[in-house]
């Protein structure tokens, strides 16, 4: 199969993901294979919502809008004009999905096949009914995809390479058993934003995005803050408060109530606001309906500081701070190019 058909599949799954990525679902007459898989993937959502309560239709509606504007034939091309993908020969590279916020290993899956390798998928529980009703689509409208995609329920065997997600725990387990075999293997890491307190409201309302999208469960959601020494919180709780509905989801409700629980007993000091905490705190891991934050006094002991810190962490969020960072508001809106933890996995796979 030739690159350009493989463009042309994913192209197409965007075309059909378009229809899903409001809330309100709409179909369209121009889509491939809809009368086939139209009220199909509206039911896979459904179980998707029943079997985890994190994906609201909210959450998975925005995370489809992500994929489906991505998937277009300029974004691919130019994701791809860099690279010579010329395989002499596919190999089976397995993919270890996490589960923390939807179609969150689509990305892999989406670089194995395009790179034209097989992919041998294994999925969180998690997250598990989306991506294989979207891989059926895609062998319909490419054919030649038949065959080179397998989901696996027990113990992955026969594969090539290795591309793994998951926790610190789970990462050192994953670098010993995989050691004899090409691999990503990525674990644990949080997003942060610098602020110097001249941020304008606009400012702060995007970060509240970058903060509460996917309830704060992925590794680009910004989970700590640094501030100047005396900061004033006022205009940052102000931003915050278009996002206080979110208190009203049981399971964030109950994980508030219980961090605030155990702050209050523990007699720590903290920030609330009736559906957020902030809290002074050196650690960068911060629980769910949480913000740590640290207090700085030299911009550059700070790029220092976390330049030392760079593998724990995916995303600065800042305005000017430094080069790479991600505006207010845009670390759920990443590139395809933006590879997590910066390892670019098309070069790795066109390697194995």
């Amino acid at each position: 199969m030739h690159l350009q058909q493989r463009i042309n599949a994913f192209v197409k799954l965007g075309d059909f993901l378009s229809q899903f990525s409001n809330e309100i679902i709409q179909k369209k007459e121009t889509i491939e294979y809809n009368d086939l898989f139209f009220e199909g993937f509206k039911h896979q959502l459904k179980l998707a919502e029943e079997s985890n309560s994190w994906f609201t239709k909210e959450n998975m509606a925005f995370a489809i809008k992500g994929w489906a504007d991505s998937l277009t034939s300029e974004k691919l091309d130019k994701w791809l004009s860099p690279y010579n993908i010329l395989l002499k020969e596919p190999k089976l590279v397995a993919i270890i999905m996490a589960g923390n916020i939807p179609l969150v290993g689509f990305h892999d899956f989406l670089s194995v096949l395009i790179s034209g390798h097989h992919a041998l998928v294994k999925q969180s529980s998690n997250d598990k009914y989306l991506l294989p009703y979207l891989a059926k689509y895609l062998e319909f409208v490419e054919p030649e995809f038949k065959g080179t995609i397998t989901f696996a329920e027990d113990k992955l065997e026969h594969f090539d390479a290795v591309i793994a997600t998951g926790s610190n725990n789970t990462a050192r387990y994953f670098e010993y058993y995989f050691k004899h075999k090409p691999s990503i293997i990525r674990n644990n890491r949080n997003s942060i934003a610098v602020l110097n307190g001249q941020e304008t409201l606009e400012d702060m309302q995007a970060l509240s995005e970058d903060i509460f999208r996917y309830y704060g469960l992925g590794c680009r959601n910004v989970s700590k803050l640094y501030v100047p020494k005396d900061y004033n919180f006022d205009l940052f709780f102000q931003a915050m408060y278009h996002w206080h509905s979110i208190i009203e989801k049981a399971k964030y409700a109950n994980n508030y109530d219980y961090n605030k629980a155990v702050y209050i007993m523990s007699e720590f000091d903290m920030l609330e606001n009736g559906f957020l905490m902030i809290k002074e705190d050196s650690s960068a891991v911060s629980p769910i309906a949480t913000v740590f934050y640290e207090y700085y006094e030299n911009s550059i002991e700070l790029k220092q500081k976390l330049e030392q810190q760079k593998e724990s962490i995916q995303c600065i969020v800042s305005k000017g701070f430094v080069q790479n960072e991600i505006a207010f508001g845009y670390t759920q809106k990443p590139q395809l190019w933006d590879y997590a933890d910066d390892v670019d996995s098309i070069e790795f796979l066109l390697a194995i």
